[in-house]
């Protein structure tokens, strides 16, 4: 006996449309009965991870802070992956970006110029795009795939980082601590508002996610991107390329991952360290498939699995659960979005050895 997926003659619609809420709700149900595993009162600590960090002002700053690298990888990833271009590889770039757009704060700190966050901002996401263009250069030439490709490329690219802030690049009066000199202010990015920290990658973000929406909705790139996903020889017919489109969608997804990289240092955190994501590169996929790799759905999944990570560090805070907590909502929940996805496209089928069905195979 084995386990066969059918496709359905006609997937549910209706099932179609509210499949990443449904997978929400089972991840908000599993996750309480872990707590509840845990001897934690699971209302109490789900209302603490998800509903408390709504109710301050300093709270939703900085939910837009970590939500706005969150959805411009997002928006980059889901024109790759409907293009059928796996870019796993976005903190690899987001990394790359980061370095690249710090090059000149860091070795020209006598530059005090309006032009200086400009010109980092365009280096993050050409570091970005050049970074990206190496899986895309090996998928084209020598047909390697680019989920491994891209994947190894992040270690290149964090050790490296780590490499230049312990060495090279570190800090002269900084102690000893593996840090870059601070940013001047002409390299910070501005805040949105004074009432908290949050910074204009969130426009950024917004921005980004309208542009490709546009582009996928209105424009014939667009179109070109869905038909070369969908069906690479109709494509061909139709006279694109799937070469230059996989250059198009990587570097395009790594531009927009090296400017959230940039726009992390610079915005956020204002020097390069050894650490400077806690993964938002890898949790940008659940992001996109939760929005439906659509860009306007990625702005709403970027502020929920933001969520995880401000939840996360309230619940360390005030239940004393571990910070990988966040980490587990992640995988719950691109666990149950594969998963209701799955179902609904296709049926499941038991298969005995001797059946009827085999025999006519």
């Amino acid at each position: 006996m084995r386990i066969e997926l059918e496709r359905r003659a006609r997937a549910s619609t209706a099932f179609a449309a509210i499949s990443p809420l449904l997978a929400l709700v089972l991840t908000l149900f599993f996750g309480g009965l872990m707590f509840w595993l845990m001897g934690k009162d699971p209302v109490a600590t789900l209302y603490t991870f998800f509903i408390e960090p709504l109710f301050d002002v300093w709270s939703l700053h900085e939910l837009v802070i970590k939500a706005a690298p969150l959805i411009l990888i997002a928006v980059g990833l889901a024109i790759c992956f409907r293009s059928n271009n796996w870019n796993i590889g976005a903190e690899g770039q987001f990394t790359m970006g980061a370095i690249t757009g710090s090059i000149l704060p860091v070795l020209m700190p006598e530059w005090h110029s309006a032009a200086l966050l400009p010109a980092m901002l365009i280096m993050g996401m050409l570091g970005g795009a050049l970074y990206a263009g190496i899986p895309a250069l090996l998928k084209t030439r020598f047909n390697t795939n680019e989920i491994l490709t891209s994947l190894m490329l992040v270690y290149i690219a964090q050790l490296f980082l780590d490499w230049l802030v312990r060495g090279p690049w570190r800090d002269p009066q900084g102690y000893n601590f593996p840090k870059t000199i601070s940013f001047a202010p002409e390299a910070i990015l501005p805040e949105l508002l004074d009432s908290g920290r949050a910074h204009w990658a969130a426009v950024f973000a917004i921005v980004a996610a309208i542009a490709l929406w546009f582009m996928m909705r209105f424009m014939l790139k667009g179109f070109e991107v869905s038909v070369l996903g969908q069906a690479e020889r109709a494509g061909r017919f139709a006279g694109f390329s799937s070469k230059k489109m996989v250059w198009f969608a990587l570097m395009l997804s790594g531009a927009l991952a090296g400017l959230a990289g940039i726009s992390e240092v610079s915005g956020s955190i204002g020097h390069l360290q050894p650490s400077i994501s806690p993964g938002y590169g890898f949790t940008a996929i659940i992001v996109a498939f939760l929005g439906r790799l659509n860009p306007i759905g990625i702005i709403a999944s970027g502020l929920v699995l933001a969520l995880t990570y401000l939840g996360g560090e309230a619940a360390q805070l005030s239940i004393g659960i571990s910070d990988k907590i966040s980490r587990v909502f992640q995988g719950l929940l691109l666990f149950f979005v594969l998963s209701c996805d799955t179902l609904i496209l296709y049926r499941i089928r038991l298969v005995f050895s001797g059946s009827k069905t085999e025999a006519g195979a």
